[in-house]
């Protein structure tokens, strides 16, 4: 039998048996059946089962699993037992990583939230982030475009920062990574979703303040699969997906166009042809995913392996995303078990080939339809004087490859009892190759071009840690001490060679010399590099005193290069209370199986501010502003000058967070749930702004903006319920909601742009930004307000001057959604199951950026083509231009069906192969197939970052990279 094994402890007879859930009825892998009065003991394997020899009938079996109750079972006269285990109270014994270490859940004083591996998103899943969308209350997952390995925003608790962005700490078995991306994309790619076993996420600073400074906006700890000693196992799944556009722009057909372009006053240029351009450059994307992974071990050793290959083909054509990783761990016990040392290592690489997605889709949606994408030769069609969006597709290239290494090791040695001392060394090496090229040709007219980027990110981490557990009666507690050090070396550099001649034989890429121009004017090389370094110190302390009441304080102290000595260190402290409450003699006897009351306080650190930013920089360039005379003449004597004084004094910014939490569950854990109020400060704001020191050089300088601050607050809920009936089936039903309020205090500006627009005429226009009293990403903009008699946009005069200016522009709505709210549902029965997941949000705004630019009258009237909203008011003229205004801003709430699951699992040994195949499961997955929102754009998840002076912007959108819809057949089989 696969993963068991005999013990003949003495001459009787042989047990055997199968673990199983009391309530689910299903098999139990990886449980410990021991002997009682002995060491003797077997586990379980894939099916659950186990063999194992005792001396008599009145042998007891002591029969332990995670997150069940231990049962201790008399053999008796029975050969063949099946053990029903009883799931702990709402699960409390399983154990959550909270950073430099894990805990019972019951034991959890912060706000943590466990995600295992069973109840992730389904589908075609590029990074963790995906993972977890719709997962966990306070977490906000967008998906902002559709482009294979793009990036994916996430935001714990809402945004804190200005130019420090949101992006949580992400840390993986114990290494810290650095969040830069090296070569583009979502810097998470590397990780194989087939290969985690759980996502950890603290969200208040009460767990997160044992990161210091890096655990500011959270922070998300993913835990990679291990074997199991005892069990074998070796699995195997594959997955093919058919992808497509979800939502095409509603743009006229050829038809159409030409009836409106006359009816809006314009003169129709007319090809003959009947072209819809967005189904031109978009396919029917296919993705083939194949996963292999083997683990086990013995009593001394155990082992996780796995590969993955995933080719993913993006709907819109020439873009692919190729992604091969290999992960091995191993655990190997020394002396008694005192010595255990992990170690990991992950390798991958992505190869990832683009078009140029906003000028592709640019010219798709606004195409004269009656232009012929093909020639009466079938080749594609040439114009000298219009755009073919093919054409471009064989002129363009953009190829990036990443290779990517992180490796730890981390040995563990049991001094004395209760005393562990814990190395933690890992590193984290990158590197890309990224090469953009155009084509030369003679019609259109085009020069040709490569740009060549080279970069490379190395993160080395090295952690000392001491932990002393105590326990005796009524009172335990453990304590935790330790420093860590980690360095950042990031590098870029770049070419470019020119004038490549059309029609070449070879690929300019593989052989850029045949350029015809290379010139230090438009081809100098450039490049850029730093280093930053954190040490820190570090210290917890957990009390419980009679299993019912805990405490939890932590401190860090944290510095940091990047900022002057006089203010290099920050130190984040942080305490938590728990009260359980389930625990109490009037209680028990009663419904309730667990009510816990946890509150917390602490603050965190955030120094995410350029490197070297605090010290001197000189300039030996001569010009008058550089320079000084040195007599009455006009001469400037060359010679070292400053352009930056140095800055020594600016501090770390910091947020402040209170949290007061229930969890609760009834029914021994088949309703249960939390309900968290939190409230997070940050100040101390990090920005760049112009010098008030007349002396200084430089024109603008960073500094702690001391009374802007920066509010998230609001309350998160938590529910789930799970049954069976008497018939044999299976259901849960659950989700989450999340209410948060975001407002920016005490700036000193009227308004810090963020968000700026693109497009002909509209070129940096400010459309959001940070304003006072109202949230991050508020649209600051003229109110729309109709036509006058010729046509012509009006707009509120907000201060009655007579004139309309930038001094009217209003708050008209944040991009930040004031709700999140996300629900599932799953059932089963005998081998079919099912489960669905949906996610939505409201109370934000979209600015559709797209519609600004491209969606108007003035824009049909002039051949290009539009949605019929853009001519949808007779009143306005066709002479009428579209600066930026509320006219485009539009509701962004949704709700959209994300996953859709059925499967179904084979009885194996009904089907004869169980001695080959312990499972077998066939499924098929729907992924975003519907939705429901009144945005009318690609997709209602948008974040364009259209950045002003590095302030990060919200909800723009500017020609995204649309969405698709994908069913995914899947295959896993567990030998």
């Amino acid at each position: 039998m696969l993963g068991a094994f005999d013990v003949n402890a003495q001459a009787g007879k042989q047990i055997k048996g199968r673990l199983i859930d009391a309530t689910t009825k299903e098999a139990l892998i990886g449980g410990n059946v021991i002997l009682k009065g002995t060491t003797k003991g077997v586990s379980t394997d894939v099916n659950g089962a186990f063999t194992i020899s005792v001396p008599n009938d009145n042998s007891v079996l002591v029969v332990r699993y995670l997150g069940y109750a231990t049962q201790e079972v008399t053999v008796g006269s029975k050969s063949s037992i099946e053990i029903a285990m009883v799931a702990n109270s709402a699960d409390l014994a399983q154990v959550v990583v909270v950073g430099y270490g894990t805990q019972n859940k019951r034991d959890v004083t912060g706000s943590v939230k466990s995600v295992q591996s069973a109840a992730f998103n389904k589908g075609i899943i590029n990074s963790p982030e995906q993972l977890l969308q719709g997962k966990v209350a306070g977490v906000n997952v967008t998906s902002a475009t559709g482009e294979p390995g793009g990036s994916q925003g996430i935001t714990i608790r809402g945004p804190g920062g200005i130019r420090t962005g949101s992006t949580p700490l992400f840390v993986i078995d114990g290494l810290a990574l650095d969040n830069s991306s090296t070569g583009g994309g979502n810097p998470l790619n590397f990780l194989n979703p087939q290969d985690i076993e759980s996502i950890d996420v603290l969200k208040d600073a009460s767990a997160t303040a044992i990161y210091g400074a890096r655990g500011a906006n959270g922070v998300v700890l993913i835990t990679t699969k291990k074997g199991k000693a005892g069990v074998s196992t070796l699995n195997f799944s594959s997955s093919l997906a058919v992808s497509s556009i979800a939502r095409a722009l509603p743009v006229l057909s050829a038809s159409e166009f030409r009836k409106q372009v006359v009816a809006n006053g314009g003169n129709l240029e007319d090809f003959g042809g009947n072209t819809d351009w967005q189904k031109e450059i978009t396919r029917q994307a296919l993705t083939q995913n194949y996963n292999l992974s083997l683990g086990g071990g013995a009593n001394k050793l155990s082992y996780y392996a796995s590969f993955g290959a995933q080719a993913q083909q993006g709907i819109l054509k020439n873009n692919q995303l190729d992604r091969y990783t290999g992960r091995i761990n191993v655990t190997q016990k020394f002396w008694d078990d005192r010595l255990v040392v992990d170690a990991n290592l992950n390798v991958t690489n992505t190869n990832n080939e683009r078009p140029s997605v906003e000028g592709l889709l640019g010219t798709a949606i606004s195409n004269n339809p009656t232009l012929p994408a093909y020639a009466a030769d079938g080749t594609l069609a040439r114009y000298a004087t219009a755009s073919n969006p093919l054409l471009g597709l064989t002129l363009f290239k953009d190829i990036t490859t990443i290779n990517r290494t992180i490796a730890s090791i981390s040995p563990s040695l049991k001094i004395v009892k209760g005393l562990v001392y814990r190395l933690n060394f890992g590193v984290d090496n990158s590197t890309s190759t990224r090469d953009v090229e155009s084509l030369g040709s003679n019609i259109p007219k085009q020069d040709g071009r490569l740009d060549s980027y080279l970069a490379s990110n190395t993160n080395r981490l090295i952690e000392n840690y001491l932990t002393y557990t105590y326990d005796k009666g009524d009172h335990n507690f453990s304590a935790l001490v330790g420093h860590s050090y980690q360095k950042i070396k990031v590098q870029y550099r770049n070419w470019s060679i020119n004038k490549f001649p059309a029609d070449l034989p070879i690929d300019p890429i593989y052989n850029p010399g045949v350029g015809q121009e290379l010139t230090m004017a438009t081809n100098k090389p450039g490049g850029s590099a730093f280093i930053n370094e954190l040490q820190s110190y570090f210290g917890r302390f957990n009390y419980q005193f009679k299993d019912k009441y805990l405490v939890t304080a932590t401190v860090r102290a944290d510095g940091s290069s990047k900022f002057g000595a006089n203010n290099k260190y920050g130190v984040f402290p942080s305490f938590s209370l728990g009260w359980r409450i389930s625990e109490e003699a009037f209680l028990k006897n009663t419904n309730i199986s667990n009510l816990k009351l946890r509150a917390g306080w602490g603050q965190t650190g955030n120094q995410e501010i350029p490197s070297k930013i605090t010290q001197p920089l000189f300039t030996s360039t001569i010009s008058g502003s550089t320079s000084y005379p040195l007599d009455a003449t006009s001469t400037f004597p060359s010679g070292i000058t400053y352009s930056r004084l140095a800055n020594p004094d600016i501090q770390w910014e910091v947020s402040t967070q209170s949290n007061v939490g229930l969890d609760f569950a009834f029914g021994n854990g088949a309703f249960s749930g939390s309900i968290d109020y939190f409230n997070k400060v940050s100040n101390n704001m990090l920005l760049e702004v112009i010098p008030s020191d007349p002396v200084q050089p430089a024109s603008s300088v960073w500094a702690n903006v001391k009374d802007m601050k920066i509010n998230n607050s609001g309350l998160e809920l938590d529910l789930e319920y799970k049954g069976t009936t008497e018939t044999g089936w299976k259901y849960g039903l659950g989700g989450n909601l999340t209410l948060i309020k975001n407002e920016v205090v005490g700036s000193p500006y009227t308004v810090i742009p963020s968000g700026s627009a693109s497009g002909s005429g509209l070129t940096s226009a400010t459309i959001n930004g940070y304003i006072n009293g109202q949230p991050i990403g508020t649209f600051f903009l003229k109110e729309f307000t109709g036509f006058d008699d010729k046509g012509m946009s009006v707009y509120r005069d907000v201060d009655g001057d007579g004139i309309v200016t930038d001094k009217d522009r209003i708050a008209a709505g944040s991009a930040l959604p004031s709700t999140q709210y996300n629900f599932f549902g799953n059932v089963a029965y005998k081998g079919f199951d099912l489960s669905l997941q949906f996610n939505g949000v409201a109370g934000n705004k979209i600015y559709d950026n797209t519609a600004n630019s491209s969606f108007y009258k003035l824009k049909i009237a002039k051949n290009s083509n539009t949605t019929p909203a853009a001519f949808a008011d007779s009143k306005e003229s066709n002479s009428n231009a579209a600066p930026v205004s509320t006219r485009f801003l539009k509701d962004g709430g949704f709700l959209r069906l994300n996953n859709a699951t059925l499967g179904y699992t084979f009885d194996t040994q009904k089907l004869g192969i169980s001695k080959w195949v312990s499972a077998l499961r066939v499924s098929v997955t729907g992924q975003n197939l519907w939705i429901a929102t009144n945005y009318d754009g690609f997709d209602p998840e948008v974040n364009k970052d259209s950045s002003m002076n590095g302030v990060l912007s919200y909800g723009i959108d500017y020609l995204s990279y649309p969405k698709a819809k994908s069913v995914i057949f899947g295959l896993n089989l567990t030998f």
